[in-house]
């Protein structure tokens, strides 16, 4: 049978998706001041709850309160809030969605007014750009590396008790795992470096033990970087190879994306890196979806679905690439930021494609503040302001990070 965006989607966990859409992490920045989640993760998740989606996933929920991905992380790390976890859960959930956590370690991609020795592989700074953004990072002691997964483990126990109903690994774009997959960040000449197999052992160890930890019927996945378009940086033949650990690894459901901090690939830029020399059909350009080609190869070795986020806009080319066996799962971002019902609209057939705000984003680089703001706009019970301006957007998201910093309190 032909899959649609209704078609449930069974894990290998034993757990069913009810469609085939997803609200993928993004991250919100909404937590106060101890990094615990409040009312206003409830006002949003409940929106995207009943929007339809049938797997809504997190922003980033830190397993380590000294590295944030951005001042208004919720961290799981002896921070107290579990109460303010459930009601999260319970929000999030309403919809009778499937409602999962995504945790992460930023390792060196932790901003430099956040920390000011970030944690890495090895002591490898981020390169053009980014590099102003990071102090330069230390690398991992090994007591450090499991103490990491320790935490992992906590933070994934701690998810399932307080009624979400799986976890994501976040293993893209730049952060801690993504980092010790890469020869670019991870130089090191130990048991965590070196070969691909003792790159991924990070990745995999904490997959295995969070496994261990919340037991065979709550859904694991990994979003992992296809490739990191950079040169010398984890690519796709390496990923594909990664795949199939996973998958021996008992993980339920891979997201592919790409690039990092040092190459957004993620976010819609111009690839680099070898794999940037690899041709792109016109047919996957006319499905928008800018992973979608790597999806397609991925799948000859994954045993789990695969999802892909980024870029999808119309109904017609997410049925497209479900029909053609592609994928199995559709992850929208950007476009949730403000239609929080895009899911429900789709299906229904009220609307036949997402509305692409970023395309009337000025300037362009202004997109991650102007999705932000919305985010928090809903979070405290607002309509979603889609006249906000470029310019006016990074000046407001660049007070409220520096307001949010400098309020986080027992650090």
């Amino acid at each position: 049978m032909t899959a649609t965006l209704e078609t449930p989607l069974a894990l290998p966990c034993g757990a069913t998706l009810p469609n085939r859409l997803c609200k993928a992490a993004l991250t919100e920045g909404l937590a106060d001041a101890w990094n615990r989640a409040t009312p206003r993760h409830e006002r949003l998740y409940r929106a995207w709850s009943e929007g339809g989606a049938g797997l809504v996933i997190t922003g980033n929920v830190q397993v380590d309160r000294r590295f944030l991905e951005r001042p208004g992380n919720v961290v799981i790390d002896g921070n107290g809030g579990l109460d303010a976890l459930r009601r999260y859960a319970e929000a999030g959930t309403v919809g009778g969605n499937h409602l999962w956590m995504q945790l992460n370690h930023p390792g060196r991609q932790t901003p430099a007014h956040v920390c000011a020795e970030p944690l890495a592989p090895s002591a490898v700074a981020l390169l053009n750009h980014s590099a102003a953004q990071f102090a330069p990072p230390r690398a991992m002691r090994e007591d450090e590396i499991e103490d990491t997964i320790r935490r992992w483990v906590h933070a994934a126990a701690v998810a399932r008790d307080t009624g979400f109903t799986g976890i994501q690994m976040h293993a893209a774009h730049g952060y801690l795992l993504s980092q010790f997959l890469s020869p670019v960040a991870n130089r090191r000449t130990d048991g965590w470096g070196g070969a691909l197999a003792p790159r991924a052992r990070l990745l995999r160890e904490v997959v295995r033990a969070c496994r261990t930890a919340v037991g065979p019927g709550f859904p694991i996945g990994v979003k992992l970087n296809s490739s990191d378009f950079q040169q010398g940086g984890f690519g796709a033949d390496e990923c594909l190879q990664v795949v199939r650990w996973l998958g021996e690894d008992g993980v339920d459901l891979l997201e592919l994306s790409g690039g990092s901090y040092e190459s957004p690939t993620m976010m819609g830029a111009k690839l680099r890196g070898p794999d940037a020399e690899r041709p792109v059909a016109d047919s996957t350009r006319r499905r928008e979806a800018y992973f979608l080609e790597y999806a397609a190869a991925m799948r000859t070795a994954a045993t789990m679905p695969v999802m892909v986020t980024g870029g999808f806009r119309t109904r017609a080319a997410m049925d497209e690439a479900l029909a053609a066996g592609e994928l199995d799962m559709i992850g929208l971002g950007r476009p949730m930021c403000v239609d929080t019902d895009l899911p429900k609209k789709l299906m229904s057939g009220d609307w036949t494609q997402a509305v692409a705000y970023e395309r009337d984003i000025d300037p362009p680089k202004a997109g991650l503040a102007w999705f932000c703001l919305q985010l928090m706009r809903i979070g405290d019970g607002l309509e979603p302001d889609r006249g906000l301006g470029g310019a006016e957007a990074i000046a407001r998201y660049a007070e409220n990070e520096a307001r949010t910093a400098q309020g986080l309190v027992g650090r």
